[in-house]
């Protein structure tokens, strides 16, 4: 999976409409970020987020999970996942994403 693919798939995700027809769940978006810190930063190089901080746990906790994946396989991930759930959504803005990210 190429750099150039990987940065098209972090432009699209993060500048998916709010109310837009493509929604990921909370999940997908853990799985997001876990993957775009191991391709950006590698593993995990910080504490653990105190007991309050529920979402700097979850998205800690995420990134934890994938610590050893190389940074070309969380680039195919990071890509695979979101042309699965644009394909699951049969919007056209969803197809032209995916032709986005092919063509990339």
């Amino acid at each position: 999976m190429s750099q150039v693919k990987f940065d098209k798939a972090v432009s699209i995700v993060q500048n998916l409409p709010k109310d837009g027809p493509v929604q990921p769940s909370q999940d997908d978006k853990l799985f997001f970020y876990s993957y775009y810190k191991q391709a950006t930063v590698g593993d995990v190089n910080t504490s653990r987020p105190g007991l309050l901080d529920f979402v700097g746990k979850a998205k800690w906790d995420a990134w934890d999970k994938v610590k050893g994946t190389s940074k070309e396989e969380a680039f195919a991930k990071y890509v695979d996942r979101l042309v699965e759930i644009l394909k699951s959504n049969d919007s056209a803005e969803s197809k032209k994403y995916v032709e986005e990210i092919e063509s990339a």
